[in-house]
């Protein structure tokens, strides 16, 4: 950290040409046995009785006299399972963010987003011999499938009971896509529709109940894309189940910088 309690994590993004808008799960790990052994001894310190182990890691790191800790294990995101980034905060403060990432409750599955800069592949020794990329993180946040799901706009003609497997199953085929680790333009395009964008969700629940199933998500540049901006479209299609008519529909996001952003809404057609 400098004089302020910046972190000189800033340093690594510096060098980083390429941004990161990954959703999996962040863990926390301990990069060496040192550090573990110190872990316990501040557990031994707090009433563990009844707590798991997920908890009690949280229950020992959310308390302001363990700061150091927070900052000297090693934060993993996983993406579909596989261990993908080993994730920084730019500020130390946001040290933070990442201890609310443990999850609380074993029975609830939760979800995290993260948006930065792609930095080098870590070195052996950082988190216990693994070797994967930095990211250094500018934007952190939390939440779980069914909160995402309760907080789509439900059509009139749909029950929640209804409504909220089928907006969690849209997501979770997003997330199924094909390494889609949130490194590359046509999945941050994808993945900012998936968290940002409502509509996707509700045009689902419509096809849905007009007998349609999803046939396939795209992603692919907009002729749109001039000089330094990048605009990608991302298309759904959809197939009456009972016509075989295959339906689509397009919105464009704007991937030029760090944070994406929509350029056009949902319309029915596609770009040639």
């Amino acid at each position: 950290e400098d004089a302020n309690g910046n972190s000189t994590n800033g340093k690594v993004a510096e060098k980083a040409t390429t941004y990161v808008y990954a959703i999996g799960e962040i863990e926390a790990r301990f990069p060496t046995m040192s550090i573990e052994k110190e872990f316990a001894q501040a557990s031994g310190r707090s009433d563990t009785s009844g707590l798991t182990d997920n908890q009690l890691m949280y229950e020992v790191l959310k308390k302001p006299e363990n700061r150091y800790l927070r900052r000297n294990l090693c934060w993993v995101m996983k993406v579909q399972g596989i261990e993908t980034y080993i994730v920084l905060p730019r500020y130390a403060q946001d040290y933070e963010l990442l201890v609310e990432t443990l999850p609380s409750n074993p029975d609830k599955k939760e979800v995290d987003v993260v948006i930065g800069a792609l930095g080098p592949v870590a070195k052996p020794q950082m988190c216990n011999g693994l070797q994967v990329p930095i990211v250094v993180v500018d934007q952190l946040y939390s939440f779980r499938l069914e909160e995402h799901a309760q907080a789509i706009p439900r059509p009139d003609n749909f029950k929640a009971k209804d409504f909220d497997p089928a907006a969690m199953e849209l997501f979770s085929r997003v997330m199924q896509i094909t390494d889609n680790a949130g490194a590359t333009d046509e999945h941050r395009a994808l993945n900012y529709v998936a968290m940002r964008y409502p509509a996707i969700y509700e045009l689902a629940m419509n096809m849905y109940g007009n007998e349609n199933s999803l046939a396939s998500i795209e992603t692919r540049p907009s002729r749109l894309s001039q000089g330094t901006r990048k605009i990608l479209g991302v298309k759904f299609s959809f197939r009456n189940r009972k016509t075989d008519v295959l339906t689509q529909y397009f919105t464009r996001v704007d991937v030029s910088g760090e944070f994406p952003f929509l350029v056009s809404k949902l319309a029915e057609g596609f770009e040639n």
